[in-house]
């Protein structure tokens, strides 16, 4: 089996989503609720990230997806949401612990 871990990430897909989606957003620029768990920021965060990708690019029955939309979809299928969900929730315990 080989070892897909990236800068301390699960995979490079992960690192790359955090780095160029997430860098620089804390938890509270999401949601007045602090209270997440892994699972449920992991979803929120997925939806929020497809939702900035495609914008502008919805599904048309008329039109056929193109193939960079079904590349950068099968991308996305690799991160680790929950990875960059408890990242985030880390980073804002330890922030509020100072």
């Amino acid at each position: 089996m080989t070892d897909k871990t990236y800068n301390g990430w699960t995979n490079y897909e992960t690192w790359r989503v955090n780095l160029e989606v997430f860098d620089g957003m804390e938890l509270e620029d999401i949601s007045k609720t602090t209270n997440w768990d892994a699972y449920d920021l992991g979803e929120y965060l997925k939806d929020y990230a497809e939702e900035m990708i495609f914008e502008g690019h919805r599904y048309d029955e008329r039109r056929p997806s193109n193939l960079m939309e079904d590349y950068a979809r099968a991308f996305l299928q690799n991160v680790n949401w929950r990875e960059i969900a408890q990242h985030m929730i880390n980073d804002y315990i330890a922030e509020s612990a100072e």
